[in-house]
């Protein structure tokens, strides 16, 4: 891209939107604006009061390196180091997972399963980021929570959220496998939500240049099928949940998962087994309740 320093920044806007589109980033308008934000250390308003007025050089070198990184495959939000999730900011880099707004249902199924309980408690595995355990947490001012990974780089994130927010007394990071952390412990739980890896390791030439750039342990499943892992958790699930618990999965929107977890539920015993479609209209989790009471 041309280096030469634009006459305003909604010319560098533009130039850095083009950029992108060019390189194949499909949401372009959106992260080239983020990216200037970040490069420039001005929220939306601010920029936009001073469209018309040029960027400074340091903001305009760093905005060139970012845009040079984002169309090199890096995402974005490694970039700024930061992403959104319900409402709330967390710390990301490459030790986990970006969160996604789709994942944003887990936490609306399970805070909607423990209405009207109260001090429940709730269990995340494969935290990342533990976006989704401090999001319960921060909604949930009465829980507990417990949340699982087996990266210890990923906990540390985690672990840096929980205090960003304020709940470190009721967020319980635990190191280990699936629910083997929390069934060691003798956790009771009212509600067991995950976003396992689910992709097939044989789909990886399908997959954009910044997922492949997120860690291969939360993207890839540990086997052909993708949904090994939910597998598991359908299985270690009932020695955690009380009675009519629920227990949320997300899964990939192709591959006919979700067809196939539900098959897994309902085959161990859960009840009132439903798969809930995201905004764009894609299954994406598949949630039953253990046995009701």
């Amino acid at each position: 891209m041309d280096r030469q320093r634009p006459r305003s920044l909604r010319e560098a806007y533009l130039l850095g939107r083009e950029h992108l589109a060019a390189c194949g980033v499909a949401s372009s308008e959106l992260e080239a604006e983020v990216l200037l934000r970040h490069a420039t250390g001005l929220d939306r308003v601010a920029l936009y009061t001073r469209w018309d007025r040029p960027p400074a050089p340091e903001a305009w070198a760093r905005y060139v390196a970012l845009l040079e990184a984002r169309a090199s495959g890096k995402p974005t939000a490694y970039l700024v180091g930061e992403r959104e999730f319900y409402g709330l900011p967390f710390a990301v880099d490459e030790r986990v997972l970006v969160p996604r707004p789709e994942t944003e249902l887990l936490v609306d199924l399970a805070l909607e399963a423990v209405r009207g309980i109260q001090e429940p408690v709730l269990v995340e595995v494969g935290t990342g980021s533990g976006a989704v355990a401090v999001a319960l947490a921060v909604n949930r001012p009465d829980a507990v929570v417990y949340a699982t990974d087996v990266s210890a780089e990923a906990l540390e994130v985690a672990a840096v959220n929980a205090r960003r927010h304020g709940v470190t007394d009721r967020v319980c990071l635990l190191a280990g496998d699936a629910l083997g952390p929390v069934i060691a412990r003798g956790v009771r739980a009212h509600a067991v939500v995950s976003n396992p890896p689910y992709v097939p390791p044989e789909a990886r030439h399908e997959l954009p240049p910044e997922v492949l750039a997120e860690p291969d342990v939360a993207v890839f499943a540990p086997g052909p099928t993708g949904i090994e892992l939910h597998a598991r958790l359908v299985c270690e699930a009932p020695h955690v949940l009380h009675p009519g618990g629920l227990l949320a999965l997300e899964v990939a929107a192709r591959w006919n998962q979700a067809s196939r977890v539900a098959m897994l539920l309902q085959d161990a015993g859960f009840a009132e087994v439903r798969t809930v479609r995201d905004l764009a209209g894609f299954e994406r989790v598949v949630a039953g309740r253990w046995r009701s009471p």
